[in-house]
């Protein structure tokens, strides 16, 4: 049997999520007429008038900053300057449209990094509902401007289902807009707020180097575990630090996972990794955490530096794992990297951050063990 839209949306997100049409959501403001007004034939709706899923905090500098507006007293500047990347952040929405349009501006000039293309730093990623309510990959802006208006995918087969675009993971966004045929049907679906994939880590979990925003790997596993992530991961700045646990503990999470390996040394680790999972532990006395070693470099076979480094900072992180359960801290779980990329020595772009091909194992493997340590909703 399928699914109508709404029913699907309704088994998807519970009564708090349903469609707006359903439960009465709030339509747009006849304050915001000017940015759901006809064009051309196109109706354009503003995400922040239904909300952005993945920002894990309301009260933000700018709409599409990943941390709270306070912690830039908080953090170091170049954490905070990389929480103004939008990645983990998508939009969900129901229409029956044949033509899903798009209109954006991103925060920064610079689309695309040496090793990570553009589509993945500062493109939108399309993804929709299949008649089983599986969401599968439609469509990617392949971006050479800062601002944009394009379509994103058309014209569609017939039928209303629910969208999801996932937000640029290496740039942040200032205005996102979506477009569909003026007359058709438009339904917000407003963001899930709790129980979240809370993630925390380095450039890897940040994005590096998807293709395509949906393509990182807490993405995917949102998409599997049918959860909302949020995404914090801060590229080379995962460094376990008082600040950081303070945050995450704000965040109403289902699991915390800590995966900052790659960015600190084994002193760094016996000086800090107790005493972040304490303070976490403290604060969120029920919610699972995970611990993940780093990957294993995808040259470190034969670079003996790298394979020392892999080595060095798995037996301080091994070690201060011990000595959590030994002070009788509960609810953790630990995570060896050896295998997160698999065998093959084939799954990263440089050596260090994973394609594709990785980040499809890297959710591969930490899948099981997030179903394993998720309690389900009471």
């Amino acid at each position: 049997m399928h699914l109508s839209v709404t029913r699907r949306a309704a088994l998807r997100y519970g009564a708090g999520g349903i469609l707006s049409g359903m439960l009465g959501f709030p339509k747009l403001t006849a304050s915001a007429a000017w940015r759901t007004a006809e064009n051309g034939g196109t109706a354009w709706h503003d995400v922040r008038e239904w909300g952005v899923e993945g920002r894990g905090w309301e009260e933000t500098a700018r709409y599409f900053d990943r941390l709270p507006a306070k912690a830039e007293a908080l953090v170091r500047p170049a954490v905070w300057n990389l929480s103004r990347h939008s990645a983990g952040m998508c939009v969900r929405f129901a229409t029956d449209s044949s033509v899903i349009r798009a209109r954006y501006m991103l925060l920064s000039p610079n689309l695309a990094m040496p090793h990570m293309a553009a589509t993945g730093v500062s493109g939108l990623d399309l993804y929709a509902a299949d008649d089983a309510g599986r969401m599968r990959w439609v469509a990617v802006v392949q971006p050479t401007k800062q601002e944009m208006e394009l379509t994103l995918a058309g014209p569609l087969r017939p039928g209303k289902r629910e969208y999801a675009i996932y937000l640029p993971l290496y740039n942040g966004v200032e205005s996102l807009q979506i477009g569909v045929d003026s007359g058709t049907a438009f339904e917000p679906i407003p963001p899930r707020r709790t129980g979240v994939l809370a993630y925390y880590g380095t450039s890897i979990a940040h994005g590096a180097c998807a293709g395509r925003p949906g393509m990182a790997f807490p993405a995917i596993l949102g998409r599997r575990l049918d959860l909302p992530h949020v995404n914090l991961g801060f590229s080379g700045n995962g460094k376990m630090e008082p600040e950081l646990a303070v945050l995450l503990a704000e965040l109403d999470a289902a699991v915390y996972c800590i995966d900052c390996l790659p960015n600190l040394t084994a002193t760094e680790i016996e000086e800090r990794a107790e005493a972040f999972v304490k303070k976490l532990r403290g604060a969120r006395p029920d919610v699972p955490i995970v611990l993940i070693e780093d990957r294993t470099y995808g040259n470190s076979w034969i670079l003996p530096e790298r394979r020392s480094r892999n080595d060095t900072s798995r037996a301080a992180f091994r070690a201060a794992y011990r000595r959590l359960l030994d002070a009788g801290v509960s609810g953790l779980e630990y995570v060896e990297g050896e295998h997160l990329l698999g065998d093959d020595d084939e799954a990263t772009i440089d050596g260090s951050h994973p394609s594709d091909l990785g980040m499809m194992r890297m959710a591969d493997a930490l899948e099981p063990v997030l179903r394993r340590v998720i309690r389900p909703p009471a």
